[in-house]
């Protein structure tokens, strides 16, 4: 009776022992998973591996339910800013969708307003400009003819994710535009010598909806919108057959051509290296052939309208409280922005750069919408949207 009663108790105290070691093991290889993820998160959002210190933070984060606020100490890397967000922001900057241009104006913009929490949907139409502060060494003065203040900034390797080395000012504050001429970074000057320089300002729209809504000219095309706005150059019969007009030109310019009448006053001086805003005086660009067609609109100011509030692309989701027309840049750089396609383009290039990936079936698409929602209603926080996205993919 005593044998059988000491070979229960040893059954029950290895079955205990048992227990306590698959909890051990299960732990570890929770913090491990933890860990695991955190030097994955890591990666996705700076680019270079974390200190052992902000790894540690990081797993307890984790272990804590927040994997977010893990993200968010992932961000204070100097690496996010200088490296992650100016190859997020450099091809917008440029005809050729390059990352391999120098820091500008533009990009530090960028850079600022997403590190600084600002809203994003003002990047189209704000008063708002981020220089290098005062007295860097070896960083010359910030000026509306010459890159070279950003360049220095770049090249001295200074962390753009201190409040004390990139700080928010604004366009009227640093240059001579007045406040009707400034839009965001459509005004700056990396944009203006990008798409205001000769041409006849198209090219300021067109490179516009392509970075900031997604989409192409032809992704906006529609024949059935009326043609009244439609400039002098545009032929009405091309190579001598009208058909090509009416089936292909008039998709563009007939929306084209109403919005990018926003743009009517400025102008890039290559002289100078500088904008250009001429108040009250539509560019002689505008002009350009004007004997292709006399009968076409002649451009009399800034006013703006958005045709494509009809038609097919209604369905971009325009701001219902929105009347479609305008005066200025930056009233049109604001309607663009209040779209939900403005929204849904943020966040899906957001999406592809941390996940480097673009969406691919039906759970991303669920998170994409998830976090469209969250960045419209959470006032345009661009920093929340590359966190959510590093914590969803961290296992890929």
């Amino acid at each position: 009776m005593e044998r059988k009663e000491a070979g229960e108790r040893l059954k029950r105290g290895m079955a205990a022992l048992l227990t306590v070691a698959f909890l051990a093991v299960g732990v570890a290889e929770a913090q491990a998973g933890a860990r695991d993820q955190a030097r994955r998160i890591h990666d996705r959002l700076a680019g270079v591996p974390p200190s052992e210190a902000v790894l540690d933070a990081m797993e307890m984060d984790i272990l804590q339910n927040n994997a977010v606020g893990a993200a968010y100490r992932a961000m204070e890397d100097p690496s996010f800013y200088n490296v992650t967000l100016k190859n997020f922001a450099a091809p917008w900057t440029n005809r050729d969708e390059s990352a391999f241009v120098p820091l500008n104006d533009y990009i530090a913009t960028v850079i600022g307003m997403i590190r600084d929490d600002v809203p994003f949907n003002g990047l189209l139409s704000e008063d708002i400009l981020y220089v290098g502060a005062p007295g860097l060494s070896g960083v010359p003065a910030y000026t509306m003819t010459s890159n070279a203040h950003y360049e220095a900034l770049e090249r001295g390797g200074f962390n753009l994710g201190s409040p004390s080395v990139l700080v928010a000012t604004t366009q009227t504050a640093q240059t001579d535009l007045p406040f009707q001429g400034v839009a965001g970074v459509m005004t700056t000057r990396a944009a203006a010598e990008a798409f205001f320089v000769a041409g006849t300002n198209r090219a300021m729209l067109r490179f516009t909806l392509m970075s900031h809504m997604c989409r192409d000219l032809e992704q906006f095309f529609d024949t059935e919108l009326p043609t009244d706005r439609i400039r002098q150059d545009v032929s009405r019969s091309p190579g001598g057959d009208s058909r090509v007009y009416l089936n292909n030109c008039i998709g563009c310019h007939t929306g084209m051509d109403p919005l990018a009448q926003a743009f009517a006053y400025h102008d890039y001086d290559e002289a100078a290296g500088r904008i250009r805003y001429t108040p009250g005086q539509v560019q002689p660009k505008y002009f350009n052939n004007e004997d292709t067609f006399p009968f076409g609109y002649v451009t009399p100011d800034d006013r703006w309208d958005n045709y494509w509030r009809r038609g097919r692309n209604a369905q971009l989701g325009w701001n219902g409280a929105s009347s479609g027309s305008g005066h200025g840049a930056a009233s049109m750089g604001m309607e663009l922005a209040s779209s939900q396609a403005f929204a849904q383009c943020q966040v899906e290039k957001v999406f592809s750069t941390v996940c480097l990936r673009a969406p691919a079936n039906a759970a991303d698409r669920a998170q994409i919408d998830s976090m469209v929602g969250g960045f419209v209603s959470g006032d345009y926080r661009m920093k929340q949207v590359f966190a959510e996205s590093a914590v969803y993919c961290k296992g890929d």
